[in-house]
């Protein structure tokens, strides 16, 4: 065997080496040998003497390494979530009137190359048979004064109920005069605009059940979604019909100043043309956003999406399917952000609050005592972050409520009650109506005020200073302040002529601040612009 074969040879070389002793050959046999050859040499030999001992032959098993095994990653499936909520989901085509005078300028023509074509071309005939048709449509809509249905948007939405209340944007409505929804069968049904809010851009449409009972879904609590959050949206992207894209929660609290109540969620899931009023959904199925806008320099998705928060959707959906407006509460005061210099200014240890320029004649707050200086610190005990922050919450309140405002006023802390009203549908953002560019003034013999970069005189209606001259290097100019507008307030005491600016800055000066608070009136309203004091 072979076995055998190898331990004679080895008992040879070792009889070879004592009868040689210390013979040269032997020794380069040794050399070379090396020591795995040995080790391999004696296992075998090992192996050998137990089968002789036995006589049973040993058996000889090779020992290899285990194959590399990677547990795969449990990656979540949405095809759960997508089978529950898709038949909830609906695709929206929006149509409006068109009259004649606007057929007659989009009417159909050949265009360029196709008169090219032969006259029996089948192109050619389908064409003209199709232009045709059309010039008898538009004649048709012409003479019963109607005009044609023409579409105009389209998007999606979602059931909220299972009568058939749905939602979907403002802007994808607001130009309709006629709906249809597409269910996820392919099922078109008429629906009705029941009512639409332009400052959170959300509308519900209804259509009628005829004794169908739709599958809708449920709010989230969207304070309970965090950065990271697996979402899943689905809509009618280029109008192609119920589609699922899935990403996460990439960010919270966006204001992509498209109004006073910017709040949005952004996520990362695909969402283009088509996917507005779409619902995006957690794992739970819960709507926890309604699809509205997205970033994009292309027109097409780069990650980058914004959905109003279920919070804020919820609560406007209520007021729409009750009443079909919304009601919000109103204070009725023009502000603007606490910026770090206008804090210091004022003596607040940090840049936040909403800054009241003006609260308008006759309005809750103006009632409650708020004057224009005020920074309003807190509601109902609850730290104002910033204008937008206050605007959420006075909307979020039903006017009639009273509600405690702490306001931070000449260095010192206090509170007002104000009983909200309500928000006037048409307001503008702008509380002013003051539209009137103060005329230019002749600069008086006053000393300019040239630390400040400006130069003043009297102002026409003895109400405030005249600004004459503004120095284009200095701060002020990099504020915005122009030649024209009127200072009223310098740390809100009303002042006539430079020599109350002057007093005014010298007292600050002996406060130990640094900066003053100047509020500014111009043709657009009034404004608070915080500028340096020099120390000397």
């Amino acid at each position: 065997m072979f076995t055998t074969q190898v331990i004679v040879g080895l008992r040879r070389r070792k009889s070879d080496e004592r009868r040689e002793g210390n013979s040269h050959m032997f020794r380069n046999i040794k050399d070379t040998l090396s020591r795995s050859t040995a080790m391999k040499a004696s296992v075998v030999a090992g192996l050998a003497v137990a089968a002789l001992a036995t006589g049973v032959p040993a058996e000889v098993s090779s020992s290899y390494a285990d194959a590399v095994n990677v547990q795969a990653p449990q990656v979540p499936s949405f095809a759960n979530v997508v089978d529950a909520v898709s038949p909830a989901v609906v695709s929206v085509r929006v149509e409006s009137r068109v009259n004649s005078a606007a057929d007659e300028d989009d009417s159909f023509s050949l265009g360029r190359g196709f008169d090219d074509l032969p006259d029996n071309h089948p192109l050619k005939k389908f064409f003209r048979q199709f232009e045709q048709q059309q010039g008898r449509g538009q004649q048709k809509n012409s003479e019963d004064g109607k005009g044609r249905l023409r579409p105009v948007a389209q998007g999606s939405g979602f059931f909220v109920s299972e009568d058939g209340y749905i939602v979907t944007n403002n802007h994808v409505v607001s130009d309709g005069a006629a709906f249809v929804v597409v269910l996820n069968d392919g099922t078109e049904l008429d629906a009705k605009l029941v009512g639409k809010d332009s400052r959170t851009d959300l509308a519900v449409l209804k259509v009628d059940p005829k004794g169908k009972k739709f599958t809708y879904v449920g709010w989230a609590d969207d304070a309970k979604v965090r950065v990271g959050d697996w979402v899943v949206a689905v809509g009618n992207p280029f109008g192609l019909g119920g589609t699922v894209t899935a990403g996460i929660v990439s960010a919270r609290g966006r204001d992509i100043h498209s109004g006073p109540y910017d709040d949005y969620i952004q996520i990362d899931a695909p969402v283009n043309k088509g996917n507005s009023g779409g619902p995006t959904f957690n794992l739970n199925g819960q709507v926890v956003g309604i699809n509205t806008a997205i970033f994009s320099q292309s027109g097409g998705s780069v990650g980058i999406a914004f959905a109003i928060p279920a919070t804020t959707a919820r609560d406007v959906v209520t007021d729409l399917i009750k009443t079909g407006t919304v009601s919000r509460g109103w204070l009725g005061v023009q502000i603007q952000p606490v910026s770090k210099d206008i804090a210091e200014s004022l003596g607040l240890s940090e840049a936040s609050g909403a800054l009241v320029v003006s609260p308008q004649d006759g309005s809750p707050g103006q009632k409650a005592g708020i004057k224009n200086g005020d920074v309003i610190m807190a509601v109902n005990g609850d730290p104002v972050k910033d204008p937008r922050d206050l605007a959420r919450r006075i909307g979020a309140m039903q006017p009639g409520a009273k509600v405690e405002v702490s306001l931070w006023r000449n260095g010192k802390s206090q509170s007002v009650t104000v009983e909200l009203g309500t928000l006037p549908v048409d307001q503008s953002q702008s509380s002013t109506d003051d539209n009137s560019q103060p005329s230019q003034s002749q600069p008086s013999t006053e000393k300019a005020l040239a630390d400040l970069g400006l130069t003043v005189g009297p102002s026409d209606d003895g109400k405030g200073v005249a600004i004459t001259a503004v120095d284009p290097d200095s701060d002020a100019a990099d504020k915005g302040v122009k030649e024209g507008e009127k200072i009223t307030s310098v740390n809100n005491q009303q002042v006539s002529s430079a020599k109350d600016i002057v007093k005014v800055l010298e007292q600050a000066k002996k406060d130990g601040r640094t900066r003053a608070l100047f509020q500014i009136q111009s043709g657009d309203g009034s404004r608070f612009v915080a500028l340096p004091i020099n120390a000397g």
